[in-house]
């Protein structure tokens, strides 16, 4: 590659004023340029300058005529940056042909360097330099020793020779002359390697190291226990060594150890550890955390642990009882409406919720107000009957703020309230609850749903009236409609408004209060009567694909929700054309997130079947929107780094595919796609329900706020009770998503699709495998009682039972083990022979890219032709078309992540799984790259499992997890949860 540095020239010429010029020209004249590097045309460039100690570094970008230099001037373009183009032709022809990118011009004078060399010398880190020569037409590197001395000193003695001490090297001289003995004093640690951090070669004891300025912390931690919480302090897990004091060796890095007032200055105090009960969550939430947080990172490694609260102040609640004269009075300290946290003998007890910030100050005055007032003492109850209970109301009445002492009014009313329903607009509810009429004059009093519900929930009788006194809760009404009126209040809490996918709700309510059903229930009554009644849809012109009936059935359904303003989960089985659906229903400007394995996909069937739409790959490093895009496609990773940005823009349709990515409500990703605004949310998955039925709330939640209710609401009605076999949770469950959820599966749509035949194939293990699997059994139970002990997570547990797993497939993959051969990959080798000699076709799934790696050599034995995709493939697009072809190999090697989804393999017919997993879902997915549309043959799946093994467990947890799935969504019954149990069962 050549160089044409004349219109660059010409640039900063025009662009330098005239005495920064003449003074380029005389730089370059006296011949103090230096070419360091080439790169393309990017050329790097030192400028040793009279009065400038660090020579300045200058960066040409000679194609797109721009320039950089570190000197700090005001001009712009410098002095350095104009001696550095007029000399950067004359040093290239001088060099001759512009160098292979990245390297040093080829006839340079040997390049110098500064090479630092660390030493470890009862107990301190001493520090010593050279200069080093590097390899250079044919020389090898030589290393000069610079001796003690600064560097002032030693330019002098002319040692340095041309090499020229950086800022930084100046910067550490000055702190090493301090010393005295070139030695790093313990307290300027820090300060040297802030220096150090710049060098680029360091050696510790003779061996190649990075220095880091930034210093290593240890990490606070905290993590549920059976009767609470543990803080503990521990070191930083990258922490190898302390070196010397104050020093750390991370791996090849070095790093000054930070906080040593907490570790001493070779980490001797830790770890610390600290147990928390559940009532003293306060403390560690409020104070202890905070106060951590400060200096050190805290990793919460648990989700009990609740948030905290500045805006919660405290306040006095009495807890009433009422029966005929009696009355019963216990006054509580909280925080929070409903209380959050109540004070007991000046201790905060955490209740549920966020943790309140205290206000000692305030609590003390509200303390002695209801000592003075009212005679009382926060959590001593008082029972009160007669007279006495009715003067203690006066009383009471009086010094709750809300209450007119003056009015007169009674304290306890004694008819119960009766509910009040008003619809506003066509499709919101305004709901109150009212008593009798006011004696005083003739007004009913007023309680607001929130209260009556609050009340309701708590079990008490009495709820408080809007302006003070107490009615009677109506029971029997709550009884039969006060869930019901809950999940309405909560969607409408979620939108500000009652979202449509809640106004069959709305309806029962109007008809249990015989009121007339909202108007904007007419326009769904197609959902809830059955889809057999949608409108025929209007394809958009130019659409070019030829739908099946149930395809047609479901763009019809796709354009009802939208134009009813409900969001569609589209749950077809894998294979069915989710896609194309979606693509017939595409309206408006549309955003489109999908996993980046299906990216150009999507593009690629949007150009197929809507060639006049306008598409746009929001990807890559140079990506920019384009607002005349009809679509715009973007991948869920760059959801996650730009979720703000696309935030801003206006979407008419907003779909994700693939759903099940964010199925942790908890994750950024989930939130990202949470805040997207959008007119026509539509969330595409062939298993909405993987796991946890958590995982069916975020989506609903995604494509319809508010319709599931809250997670703890949603987990409390729905999901405990199912996973306990609650056949009515059930059937309420499907009934809710049923008009905003699509899901038909291959037998339902498709009955040309050949059969799909499932085989488990049993491996028996040789004695040596054996005995290596009961070593690790034994190793595995004990790690997970342990960590069941400790109150770990029931998935967290399972993480433990990783090596069991493997062991089961192949003792090379054990740690500290080694095999040639399995049992399980000669029964695959030989299952895969008989396979290729019929003319069949294979896909070989595992998720351990190391087991494909030891199926390899046995096929190359075998005489077996292979391909292979995995996460490392760069052109998927070539191998599946390799072994999609007549004349390509018989055998596809895939691992489970990266073939799982968004492939096309119908050339095969034979389907292994080598190691089966507990999420049946994910299985499916593999064995659907064969099982869809465009197969022709019958479709094998075989499953090896290792006899007497996990494996055999895990085949029946997948059937559990399988039914979890039908109980939400098919026809299936409900399914129980994973319990400690399961997981020792699976150890045998």
């Amino acid at each position: 590659m050549s160089l044409d540095l004349a219109p660059f020239l010409d640039t900063v010429r025009k662009a330098a004023r005239s005495g920064i010029w003449s003074l380029g020209v005389k730089l370059a004249r006296d011949e103090v340029v230096r070419l360091e590097s080439v790169r393309g045309a990017e050329l790097v460039l030192r400028v040793r300058a009279p009065g400038t100690p660090v020579p300045p570094t200058v960066t040409l970008y000679v194609e797109d005529g721009e320039w950089s230099c570190d000197c700090g001037g005001e001009m712009d373009p410098c002095a350095h940056v104009t001696a550095s183009a007029i000399a950067a032709g004359r040093l290239l022809e001088t060099f001759g042909a512009t160098p292979a990118e990245g390297a040093a011009p080829s006839r340079q004078p040997a390049r110098e360097h500064l090479r630092y060399r660390l030493t470890k010398k009862a107990g301190q880190l001493v520090v010593e330099r050279a200069i080093v020569t590097e390899p250079h037409e044919g020389a090898p590197e030589a290393e000069r020793p610079l001796g003690t001395g600064t560097f002032a000193t030693l330019s002098a003695r002319g040692a340095l020779g041309e090499l020229s001490p950086t800022h930084e090297d100046l910067a550490l001289d000055r702190l090493l002359v301090a010393s005295q003995r070139n030695v790093v004093l313990p307290h300027r640690v820090a300060e040297a390697f802030a220096s150090l951090a710049a060098a680029t070669d360091v050696l510790l004891d003779g061996t190649k190291v990075t220095v880091v300025g930034e210093p290593v912390l240890p990490r606070a931690v905290v993590d549920a226990t059976r009767t609470g919480f543990s803080l503990r302090i521990e070191k930083d897990p990258d922490v190898t060594e302390v070196v010397v004091p104050f020093v750390a060796r991370c791996g090849d890095v070095l790093r000054p150890l930070g906080e040593t007032s907490l570790t001493g200055d070779r980490l001797e105090r830790l770890p610390l550890e600290r147990a928390f009960t559940r009532a003293q969550a306060g403390e560690l939430v409020a104070e202890a955390i905070p106060e951590l947080s400060k200096r050190i990172p805290v990793l919460v490694r648990t989700r009990r642990l609740p948030r905290t609260s500045d805006r919660m102040r405290p306040r006095l609640a009495f807890d009433l009882t009422h029966d005929a004269h009696a009355m019963s009075v216990l006054p509580l300290l909280v925080y929070g409406d409903p209380p959050a946290a109540r004070v007991d003998a000046g201790k905060l007890i955490h209740l549920g919720g966020p943790i309140p910030v205290r206000d000692e100050a305030a609590e003390k005055l509200l303390i002695l107000r209801l000592r003075d007032q009212l005679n009382l003492v926060p959590g001593r109850r008082v029972d009160f009957d007669g007279d006495d209970a009715a003067r203690f109301a006066v009383r009471l009445r009086a010094f709750t703020p809300t209450i007119d002492a003056e009015t007169g009014e009674s304290l306890v009313y004694d008819d119960e309230l009766v509910p009040r329903l008003a619809l506003i607009g066509d499709a919101d509810f305004e709901l109150t609850f009212e008593t009798s009429a006011d004696e005083s004059d003739g007004t009913p009093r007023r309680a607001t749903s929130a209260a009556v519900l609050r009340a309701f929930r708590a079990g008490m009788e009495l709820v408080p009236l809007d302006g003070g006194g107490w009615a009677p809760l109506p029971a029997d009404f709550l009884q039969k409609h006060g869930r019901a009126i809950l999940d309405l209040l909560a969607a409408k809490e979620e939108r500000g408004a009652l979202p449509r996918a809640s106004l069959p709700d709305l309806a029962a309510l109007c008809s249990a209060l015989d009121h007339p059903p909202p108007p904007a229930l007419a326009a769904l009554r197609p959902l809830l009567e059955g889809f057999e009644s949608l409108p025929e849809p209007a394809l958009p012109d130019g659409f070019t694909a030829e739908l099946r009936p149930y395809q047609r059935a479901g763009v019809a359904w796709l354009l009802f929700l939208r134009t009813a303003g409900l969001g569609a989960v589209l749950a077809d089985d894998m294979g069915l054309g989710k896609t194309v659906q979606t693509i017939a229903a595409l309206r408006g400007r549309s955003l489109v997130v999908c996993p980046k394995s299906v990216l150009f996909n999507w593009a690629d069937e949007l150009a197929k079947f809507r060639a006049g739409l306008r598409v746009s790959v929001y990807h890559g490093p140079k990506r920019a929107l384009d607002p005349a895009a009809d679509v715009t496609l973007c991948t869920y990773a760059t959801l996650l780094r730009d979720g703000a940005r696309l935030a801003k823009e206006t979407w008419d349709t907003l779909v994700l595919d693939e759903a099940q990515t964010i199925k942790n409500p908890d994750s950024q990703t989930a939130r990202a796609a949470y805040a997207l605004p959008a007119a026509f949310r539509v969330a595409l998955s062939g298993t909405p329900v993987e796991n946890r039925l958590d995982e069916l709330w975020s989506v609903v939640h995604f494509t319809n706020p508010g319709l599931l209710g809250g997670r703890s609401a949603f987990a409390e009605r729905f999901a405990g009770p199912m996973e306990r076999g609650d056949a009515r949770a059930r059937d309420e469950l499907r009934a809710r998503v049923r008009p905003v959820l699509l899901r038909r599966t291959k037998r339902e749509v498709t009955p040309e699709l050949p059969p799909r035949t499932d085989t488990v194939l049993h491996v028996e293990l040789e004695e040596s495998e054996r005995a290596i699997y009961d070593t690790v059994r034994a190793a595995a139970r004990k790690d997970v009682l342990e960590r069941l002990a400790e109150g770990g997570s029931v998935l967290a547990a399972l993480e433990a039972l990783l090596r069991l797993r493997q062991a089961a497939c192949h003792p090379g993959l054990v740690p500290g083990q080694h095999a040639e051969t399995s049992s399980k990959i000669e029964a695959l080798v030989e299952a895969l022979s008989d396979a290729a000699v019929d003319g069949h076709k294979a896909l070989v799934f595992s998720q351990w890219t190391s087991l494909l790696d030891r199926v390899e050599p046995h096929l190359q034995t075998a005489g077996i032709a292979f391909t292979r995709l995995d996460g490392s493939t760069r052109d998927r697009g070539a191998v599946v078309a390799d072994f999609q072809s007549p004349s390509g190999p018989p055998v596809l090697l895939v691992s489970l992540k990266a073939g799982g989804t968004g492939l096309n393999l119908t050339a095969a017919d034979h389907v292994f799984l080598l190691d089966p997993w507990w999420n049946p879902a994910v299985e499916d997915q593999a064995a659907d790259r064969a099982h869809r549309i465009g197969q022709d043959k019958p479709v094998f799946v075989y499953r090896l499992v290792a006899k007497d093994t996990v494996e055999e467990g895990i085949l029946a947890l997948a059937a559990r997890k399988r039914a979890l799935a039908d109980a939400a969504l098919g026809d299936g019954g409900a399914a129980g949860g994973i319990t400690r149990e399961d997981l020792l069962g699976l150890l045998g």
